[in-house]
């Protein structure tokens, strides 16, 4: 059984206004903070930097993206070094002139790029026109060090894929973050807002289940349009509902925020309970992967 000892991490759920060097001033603000308390890991919720622009196509919105390394890593980067702690960094990635990529970055505690993770599964839906900015991610779904152990990240619309959150299992992940941008279409909250959000939250405690690890999810808060430095886009805008939760091995929600507050959540992850869970509920033990080979086909098609 692992003897490690539980460790703390952080979860910063944010408002987030047009201005992105001001966005990034409260977000090293709230990682500095949360060191202070003990958080050996943090992480942001996703594109934090600016209001989500991916409600509509916008050439000048490119002009947001940077390179890793670059300027907002190399901020974090202090901050990780000065207070001991691994952050998890979601960005606007430029890789190359016309190709972009959802990121995150791992900043660790001595302020080394640990590596980085490019969303895989990209959204195309009303309001979140993301193939339009974002090329599908290619480096897999790798893990990084976090208190001896190891932790995943995935992004958003990964949440909803079994695939993904297994194969952060596969690799060791003991902790799966999901830095999230998620909300309401304010014409649909009324009718269908609660079934979305329980969808939502039930899906990820399911992977937490399956999979025997702890789910961590940093989400946004407020309404927004896209405002992006006095860039107003049109139309009804989205709702971020918050809601930033943490579900225990067994997927019991440990800690959850609020749906319009700013605020961090701390929760304990104990390395002994996803020994104990995965001991009791062997479900990598008992997985058919002689059988699996049908999963990678686009569908199963009958005669």
């Amino acid at each position: 059984m692992s003897r490690r000892g539980k460790y703390k991490v952080a979860l910063v759920q944010m408002a987030c206004g047009p201005d992105p060097d001001a966005n990034t001033d409260l977000a090293i603000r709230r990682v500095e903070d949360a060191a202070r308390q003990g958080a050996a890991a943090v992480c942001l919720p996703e594109l934090f930097r600016t209001q989500y622009f991916c409600q509509r196509e916008d050439h000048a919105m490119f002009d947001e993206a940077e390179p890793i390394p670059g300027p907002t890593t190399e901020r974090f980067a202090v901050v990780a070094r000065e207070r001991k702690t691994t952050v998890f960094v979601p960005l606007f990635e430029r890789r190359s002139a016309g190709l972009y990529h959802n990121t995150t970055a791992v900043i660790g505690p001595d302020g080394s790029l640990l590596g980085r993770y490019r969303k895989m599964h990209i959204p195309d839906d009303p309001l979140y026109y993301e193939k339009f900015y974002f090329a599908p991610g290619d480096l897999g779904f790798p893990t990084f060090p976090v208190h001896g152990g190891r932790t995943g990240v995935l992004i958003c619309w990964d949440q909803w894929y079994p695939e993904s959150a297994r194969l952060e299992a596969l690799g060791g992940a003991e902790l799966l973050l999901y830095p999230t941008a998620i909300g309401w279409h304010p014409a649909e909250k009324d009718e269908f807002g609660r079934a979305q959000h329980d969808a939502w939250e039930t899906v990820q405690r399911a992977h937490a289940i399956a999979n025997g690890l702890y789910v961590a999810v940093p989400n946004r808060v407020g309404h927004e349009h896209g405002d992006v430095r006095g860039n107003r886009a049109e139309g009804p805008g989205i709702e971020f509902w918050g809601g930033s939760f943490v579900a225990d091995p067994f997927g019991r929600v440990l800690a959850k925020a609020s749906h319009d507050r700013e605020e961090t959540l701390f929760v304990e992850v104990d390395p002994e309970e996803v020994e104990n869970v995965r001991r009791h509920w062997p479900f990598l033990r008992d997985r058919r992967v002689d059988a699996y080979g049908a999963i990678t086909h686009r569908f199963l098609d009958t005669p």
